[in-house]
């Protein structure tokens, strides 16, 4: 043959060879473009080696979860759970491909000829091991053509587990969503849908959550002409747990005042039920009260919470503490103890939760029942959502990060006319 056609013969030998090298990459790309799963795609992988570079013998370990494991194996007798530790590849093979029998691996490995490291940013990721090829391809450029495809295969491997990650995550948020939106359906369900206005007492409420789904609950209950039941409670928690507690909780109220039960024992069936359902683990503060406009007293029990203040029309504010510890830290409550206080006319009962005294400015200085007491005997006058608004003006002010509160707030007045 003369040279001149012997050199074009061989270009189009290389021009065929790169032509098969070609098909090879769109086989793969092909299949990265299509929603193929992860096996799907070693198979792919497989078939081109054997149908397009006339591979007979070939295994491939990629590092997974902490080893290499094999992934494509075919010509072999390797078992499927085959694998190695990244500790044991680190010395085998600094060079673009390496010799098998060099690296003592024993006899199932007699039938490899070539070894092919495959490296991203200079981290092996993949080891190929190769044994008879079609001999046009019994070249290192193809070896090299080989490691090409390898990388390509690892990246679709990487982007298809992204994308499954991506996916299952947009489930999970997509999931967290509706959660959260059927707990907030939950907790608007839980307070009262309108407050009484009488010829004998008025009450208004404000409730700011401190995220989507706060921890607090107020409730506010005629219980015939003459008796008026209020309630305020802070679940520890936050979230769906919390949320589920709490109408728990009002349920469990409902129930109570359903069947005409006095107030000592609504507390401590409360306190049973909850630490039925947490297991001790959550607990409720809670302040319950029941107001009789023919005596004027108050009835009540403060089961671990702020004192609510009773303003009288004279004289200093008083604190209700009076009650027990937080309900649901343990079946039966300790030091259980009744309030009464005398509520005349023009009395005002003023109850909240911790996130309205919770509050610190720039020096560390908290706002705390004296910031509340203080802004009330300013302000007590006012009409309830005025009276309400004034405060939530003067923690704001007060607050070091303006209106990001801490904590849910919560209030909940009585005025008696």
């Amino acid at each position: 043959m003369l040279p001149h056609t012997a050199s074009v013969a061989s270009l189009e030998k290389r021009l065929f060879l790169k032509e098969r090298e070609l098909g090879a990459l769109l086989e793969v790309t092909q299949a990265i473009t299509h929603d193929s799963a992860e096996a799907d795609l070693y198979k792919i992988y497989q078939f081109t080696l054997i149908g397009q570079l006339g591979v007979r013998r070939l295994a491939l370990y990629v590092l997974d979860e902490g080893a290499y494991r094999l992934k494509v194996n075919f010509g072999t007798s390797l078992a499927a759970d085959s694998h190695f530790l990244p500790a044991e590849v680190a010395g085998w093979c600094h060079q673009p491909t390496c010799l098998v029998q060099e690296l003592g691996l024993g006899d199932a490995w007699e039938s490899f000829e070539l070894m092919v490291p495959v490296r991203q940013l200079d981290n092996v990721q993949a080891l190929v091991f190769v044994g008879t090829m079609q001999g046009d391809y019994a070249s290192t450029e193809a070896l090299s053509f080989l490691e090409t495809l390898s990388n390509i295969l690892l990246g679709a491997v990487a982007n298809l587990r992204l994308a499954r990650q991506r996916q299952m995550l947009l489930m999970s948020e997509a999931a967290t969503r509706r959660e959260i939106e059927i707990a907030q359906q939950v907790q608007q369900l839980l307070f009262p849908q309108y407050l009484p206005n009488t010829a004998h007492y008025v009450l208004h409420a404000t409730y700011q959550p401190h995220t989507e789904i706060g921890g607090d609950y107020y409730d506010v209950v005629e219980i015939d002409a003459h008796r008026l039941l209020v309630c305020v409670a802070d679940v520890s928690g936050k979230g769906v747990p919390a949320s589920l507690l709490m109408s728990n909780f009002q349920a469990g109220l409902r129930m109570l005042l359903r069947q005409g039960v006095d107030l000592p024992t609504i507390v401590r069936e409360l306190n049973y039920l909850i630490f039925r359902n947490s297991g001790g683990e959550k607990f409720i503060t809670a302040f319950l009260a029941l107001y009789d406009r023919r005596t004027q007293v108050l009835e009540y029990v403060n089961a671990g919470h702020n004192d609510p203040l009773l303003l009288p029309d004279t004289g200093p504010a008083q604190p209700l503490h009076d009650g027990t510890v937080m309900l649901g830290i343990m079946p039966e409550l300790p030091h259980f103890k009744v309030g009464l206080a005398a509520m005349p006319p023009h009395s005002l009962l003023f109850i909240y939760t911790d996130g309205l005294t919770e509050v610190f400015n720039e020096q560390h200085q908290e706002f705390g029942d004296v910031g509340v007491l203080r802004t009330l005997a300013r302000n007590r006058y006012l009409s309830l959502p005025r009276l309400h608004q004034e405060l939530l003006a003067c923690i704001r002010d007060f607050n070091a990060t303006g209106e990001r509160f801490a904590d849910d707030v919560t209030m909940l007045s009585l005025r008696v006319k």
